[in-house]
């Protein structure tokens, strides 16, 4: 049969697809030889478009600036900015609260050595307690003091460079001291709180006192070179060094090293105070808070024997500053300062009616101290009369009108009480009257058995009214003398006051020698009063505050007095209520600090965690229900 051949469609277009590949194989062979002939893709390239003159030109910018920076010789920076509040704010809040902490730390060993040698001497088991409850605040402040220590020396370095390298340019010898002084503090601190106990007691006391005297060398460095800042001596015009022991040894280095020191004992024991009250309030037994009224009542002790002196060491320092530069003087006393003094004179009120509030609601827990409670009456008017005449300022702020009224500035009569001689009298007076008051309490639980008794109680009350009566005489003295001679004035009026001091507890050491003593309840006392110890505290640290605000205000447009000037944009003296503002949020800040330690040194007395057993599901009869697995105790046995 014959095949039919396909049809002429079919067969052209077979043909045609072997056209077509055979073409696209030539195509591909060629394109080895010819790039030309190779594939270019369908999307079309953009090609790159020249830059404009505008891009050039910021171009040719950025490149000379580079430059520019690559050959810009290395300058020293004066001043670096704070974030938000400023240099000055930052640098002035760390300060003042590694102040804070560290007046603190130098107070506490002072007293928690004389309580430890207290107890070692009687054999007083509550002597010794009470120490390491002070010196269990020790541990959690000391690492606070060195943390905001280290904090304000970067940021000076950080944020005032040059007047930082000056400083360091003066007192370059002084720095290795310090550190190694440092190191050995906090070696001497450890070993007296975690030797408590393992050491023999003279051992232990001996670690106490190389602690006080390694603590006291570092603030008497420290302090030189924060008075240098205010009364520099020891260079030349032009601030190059002639002797850096003329630098340390300034106009006001060791009054404020005396101040320094009462102040912190004063200080240390108010914020002991504190901490005691703290425990009484949240006591659960009669006997921790008998403990703790005790504990309280110590603080407060100590902080009255530092308050008492502390306003002569106040003049000493004022007396300074008015010897190194009479214009710091006035500035001080009467002017941009004067009212913050008046503050100043309310606060200190404070502490006195306080200190003495406490005492008289402390001989309730007294038997026998009824025979004295007719004396607070008398004492509380005087301290009201001394505390209003302590706080009346010379010149008022008044209208116009009232200006004109009262012929001057100053009140016509209440004048007379905002002058030196009026300010000497009250305090001298409140500082017997308080005096009174300790006396009287020391009294209060004691009967005195010596034979002289009557003669020694009417020496005492002679001592006291001569006192009185020298402070009253030379203050009204005062107003008809010239101001130089008025000045001259308190020199007698704070050597009676000291005399009398001296004499008194002279007098009463032998007089109550051998004396019969009533029985003290302690812990049975008003709650107010552990209230009135926190007051005492706050009171302290305001006041600390406001009084590091004066110091370094005095200085005005100066890092260091006369020699470097402040050229930032902080080179002005702060309002005062903008300086309270700053000084009240440092104090809060502090005392929630405080109150974490507080916390922290409370958990030392507690029990150790132990987790409650979880019970075992059981059946009736007893047995393990089906689903349960035993215990790990249950295993094991």
């Amino acid at each position: 049969m014959k095949r039919k051949l396909p049809p002429i469609p079919v067969l052209l277009g077979v043909l045609a697809m072997i056209a077509v590949i055979a073409a696209a194989f030539m195509f591909r062979f060629a394109s080895y030889f010819d790039e030309s002939l190779s594939y270019k893709s369908p999307t079309r390239v953009v090609t790159e478009q020249a830059e404009t003159p505008r891009q050039q030109a910021l171009a040719e910018q950025v490149e000379a600036e580079r430059q520019a920076a690559l050959e810009r010789p290395y300058e020293e920076a004066e001043y670096r900015a704070f974030p938000r509040i400023g240099s000055r704010v930052a640098i002035w809040v760390v300060a003042q609260l590694h102040l804070l902490f560290a007046a603190f730390v130098l107070a506490v060993p002072i007293f928690a050595v004389t309580i430890e040698f207290i107890g070692y001497r009687t054999g007083e088991k509550r002597y010794d307690r009470l120490a390491y409850e002070f010196t269990k605040l020790l541990s959690v402040s000391f690492s606070f003091t060195a943390a905001l220590g280290a904090g304000l020396t970067f940021m000076l370095i950080i944020f005032y460079p040059k007047f930082t390298n000056y400083l360091m340019s003066v007192f370059s010898p002084t720095f290795l001291p310090y550190v190694l002084l440092f190191f050995a503090e906090a070696g001497f601190m450890y070993s007296y709180y975690y030797g408590w106990g393992k050491f023999s007691p003279k051992v232990h006391l001996f670690l106490g006192v190389m602690l006080n005297v390694v603590g006291t060398c570092i603030m008497l460095i420290a302090n030189a070179w924060l008075t240098f800042m205010s009364t520099p001596s020891g260079i030349a015009e032009s601030g190059a060094l002639i002797s850096t022991w003329d630098a340390i040894n300034n106009y006001t280095w060791m009054p404020i090293n005396i101040h320094r020191v009462i102040a912190n004992i004063a200080y240390g024991g108010s914020i002991a105070g504190a901490y005691a009250a703290y425990q009484f309030l949240k006591a659960k037994t009669d006997e921790e808070r008998a403990h703790f009224d005790w504990m309280g009542y110590m603080g407060n002790f100590v902080a009255i024997c530092g308050l008492l002196p502390l306003p002569f060491a106040g003049y000493w320092l004022a007396s300074e500053i008015y010897a190194f530069s009479q214009t710091m003087g006035l500035t001080m006393m009467g002017g941009a300062f004067s009212w913050l003094f008046i503050i100043q004179a309310v606060l200190i009120g404070n502490l006195f009616l306080f200190a003495n509030w406490y005492l008289w609601l402390g001989m309730g827990r007294i038997k026998g101290a009824e025979r004295y409670r007719s004396f607070i009456w008398p004492m509380l008017v005087v301290i009201t009369i001394c505390f209003a005449v302590w706080a009346t300022p010379r010149s008022i702020l008044s209208t116009t009108e009232e200006i004109q009224a009262m012929g001057g500035s100053s009140h016509p009569v209440l004048g007379y009480l905002g002058v030196m001689s009026a300010k000497n009298t009250a305090v001298n007076i409140l500082i017997l009257t308080t005096f009174l008051s300790f006396v009287l309490y020391r009294r209060s639980g004691k009967i005195p058995t010596v034979s002289w008794a009557k003669l020694g109680n009417r020496i005492q009350f002679l001592i006291f009214l001569a006192a009185a009566s020298t402070v009253i005489g030379y203050g009204i003295a005062g107003y008809f003398v010239d101001a130089k001679t008025r000045i001259g004035f308190s020199v007698p009026q704070v050597g009676s006051v000291l005399l009398a001091l001296v004499l008194v507890t002279l007098i009463d050491s032998f007089l109550l020698r051998g004396a019969a003593t009533t029985e003290t309840n302690w812990g049975k006392i008003r709650p107010i009063s552990q209230y009135i110890l926190i007051l005492l505290a706050v009171t302290f640290t305001w006041i600390m505050g406001l009084m590091g605000y004066v110091r370094s205000g005095l200085r005005q447009h100066w890092h260091v007095y006369g020699v470097i000037r402040d050229t930032s944009v902080d080179a002005y003296t702060p309002t005062l209520g903008y300086a309270t503002t700053v000084v009240s949020v440092t104090v809060l800040i502090f005392f929630a600090l405080i109150g974490f330690i507080f916390f922290l040194a409370g958990l030392s007395g507690k029990k150790s965690f132990v987790a409650e057993p979880t019970p075992e599901p059981r059946g009736g009869d007893g047995t393990l229900e089906a689903g349960d697995s035993p215990s790990p105790t249950a295993m094991q046995v």
